[in-house]
């Protein structure tokens, strides 16, 4: 199937305006391949402390000249997504010496958890933690012990930042390792209704923790469709993953049979294998494209403007905003998963997951197919579902009818004829607004702003009953080089319950909001940012916004000369930089750059 126009001259500006930075990456990486183990160019003290530790792999370490994978763990057992990894090394440590091979863990990388920070200052350490991630992952591959390397990770930052720091030793075979999703529990719109009642006062604490207790309740990724299960998508979807692996339940043989089928893919596109593949020349120009496309037709993360931007710098690559609008124009949305619609994860894997996806956007012309993968050449591998027979792992045809309609569908049908996604620009600077779940009377809101410099603040005044008209909240000074960008989902509920009493609300930020921004609309990753001069700090209480998810436009209605004329405003963020460890991280503040570029220090 020939791609479609717009995606080939997409990708062609991508290329064209990437030449430089790409063949020097390309040159980097090349020349970090040598020929031989790694380990054997070291001296005899260096590889004696690399193996001194080993029991039943020393003399391979030693004297062999197999493989030796690193891996690279984000596990800890507080958060249920990473709890399953505690005995991957083990497993993975099995599966390379059956092979003749060896693994070894490289390093740990720190994993959190916005569901557990949103709203507390641990959030303000959020994105930054993705750079900071790639950077221990550089240190955990610079012992220089490896010919290819495994990473565990699944949540909001995590996989982000250890793909950046695997571009960084690009010349390596790579592939990650996914854990997979927990069981359903209760219905994510039965959960989001007794949030909003707490909200209201109509609901107890008891009550809400109760309904939060049975939404996550088990080992395994939360069940939504939010960052952390975007990162899977785009890990399979840019072949990064197994074909399939993506929301395979944890702890069941199925996932278990799949890490052991990518322990011994990597031995074989390692340096040592028959069919070498680093994993800087798998993440290229068409497979970052490939990604943005996954995005838009699941209705992913908005993270992802951030993170899929930062990736790509990485790998040599310049992607902007503007490909991402390009692309969600000829797109389709063909997934239906919390909070764009009622189904969760666990249901889409059911209707067909990722294998049914692919082969939709294949066949449609809507993927690149022509690109590398661990699995090899083509993305017609991940056309195949992996199933056990008779306890051997096999991959087979996906079927071409969806299992559920409601959820999944083919590109024939789609839920809609774009992926959901619009830059938006004015005399406010640029921002984003996700559109996928927003009703269509939405989509023009012009209201009066109301200014708040503090996210809780705007819970306050809705407690104290004014904010119960049209209006837009502008939500200042969240960006990266004020108090890192952290997500604002606490203003959720108090917006939706507005919005369903029929007021015109929306917001206005220099925050984020992610892949959990819903029904209300909203503007975010406005840059410049307030803090560093940027024109959303010129908003005053009482101006008169018109936010156009149709034309792309958001405008503060004031005349252009008073406008220009304004100075913006100013805020202490002092009380933000310091305690919960935010001290540290001043040289992040200080140095990230704007959100279109990443929002991150590299």
């Amino acid at each position: 199937m020939t791609i479609h126009p717009v995606i080939a001259e997409v990708t062609e500006r991508i290329v064209e305006r990437s030449r430089t930075s790409r063949a020097a990456y390309l040159a980097k990486i090349d020349a970090a391949r040598s020929h031989g183990t790694k380990r054997h160019h070291l001296s005899c003290g260096n590889l004696a402390h690399g193996f001194a530790a080993c029991t039943d792999d020393k003399d391979a370490l030693r004297n062999g000249h197999a493989a030796n994978i690193a891996i690279v763990t984000s596990y800890n057992d507080m958060l249920s997504a990473h709890q399953p990894y505690e005995r991957y090394p083990e497993v993975i440590r099995n599966v390379a010496r059956s092979l003749g091979a060896t693994a070894q863990v490289a390093g740990g990388v720190p994993a959190m958890c916005d569901g557990v920070t949103q709203g507390r200052p641990g959030m303000e350490l959020s994105l930054f933690s993705r750079d900071l991630i790639a950077m221990a992952t550089a240190v955990s591959l610079s012992h220089d012990m490896y010919e290819a390397a495994l990473y565990l990770g699944i949540c909001d930052k995590i996989v982000p930042g250890l793909l950046i720091g695997a571009l960084s030793f690009g010349h390596l075979a790579s592939a990650f390792v996914p854990s997979g999703p927990m069981p359903s529990g209760i219905p994510n719109e039965e959960k989001s209704k007794v949030r909003q009642a707490y909200a209201e006062g109509k609901a107890t604490r008891a009550e809400l923790l109760e309904a939060e207790a049975r939404s996550y309740h088990s080992a395994g990724t939360c069940t939504f469709y939010g960052t952390a299960n975007s990162n899977q998508m785009l890990m399979e979807i840019m072949g990064l993953h197994m074909p399939g692996a993506s929301f395979v339940p944890p702890d069941t043989p199925l996932r278990d049979a799949i890490t052991a089928a990518t322990v011994k893919r990597m031995i074989d596109i390692s340096c040592l294998g028959e069919h070498y593949m680093p994993v800087g020349h798998i993440v290229d120009e068409r497979a970052v494209v490939n990604g943005v496309i996954g995005l838009h037709a699941t209705g992913g993360s908005t993270n992802h403007l951030l993170h899929l931007v930062a990736i790509a710098r990485a790998a040599g690559v310049e992607l902007r905003w503007d490909d991402f609008d390009a692309l969600s124009a000829v797109v389709p949305l063909l997934a239906r998963v919390y909070p764009n619609g009622y189904a969760d994860v666990n249901h889409f894997h059911d209707a067909g997951g990722m294998t049914f996806l692919i082969d939709q956007l294949l066949d449609a012309g809507l993927l690149h197919g022509n690109v590398n993968t661990v699995m090899g050449p083509g993305m017609h591998h991940y056309r195949n579902v992996p199933e056990l027979k008779d306890g051997e792992l096999v991959w087979t045809p996906v079927s071409k009818e969806s299992g559920n309609r409601g959820v999944l569908r083919a590109a024939s049908e789609p839920f809609r004829h774009d992926g959901g996604l619009r830059m938006l620009s004015g005399n406010v600077g640029r921002g984003v607004i996700k559109i996928s779940s927003v009703p269509e009377d939405r989509m023009v809101i012009e209201a009066p702003a109301i200014v708040f410099d503090e996210q809780d603040d705007v819970k306050a005044a809705f407690d104290r009953g004014e904010l119960d008209r049209d209006f837009v909240a502008v939500v200042r000074f969240q960006g990266p080089r004020a108090r890192g960008m952290p997500e604002l989902h606490k203003l959720t509920p108090t917006l939706s319950i507005l919005q369903d009493r029929g007021r015109r609300v929306a917001l206005l930020t220099d925050g984020r909001m992610s892949g959990a921004s819903g029904r209300v609309p909203a503007a975010i990753h406005v840059t410049p940012e307030a803090e560093a001069g940027g024109p959303i700090g010129r908003i005053r209480t009482g101006d008169l916004v018109r936010l156009d998810a149709h034309a792309g436009t958001v405008e503060v209605l004031v005349p252009a000369d008073e406008w220009a004329a304004r100075e913006c405003a100013s805020v202490d963020l002092s009380v933000h930089h310091t305690g919960m460890g935010r001290e540290l991280f001043a040289m992040f503040r200080q140095s990230a750059v704007t959100a279109d570029l990443g929002a991150g220090v590299f």
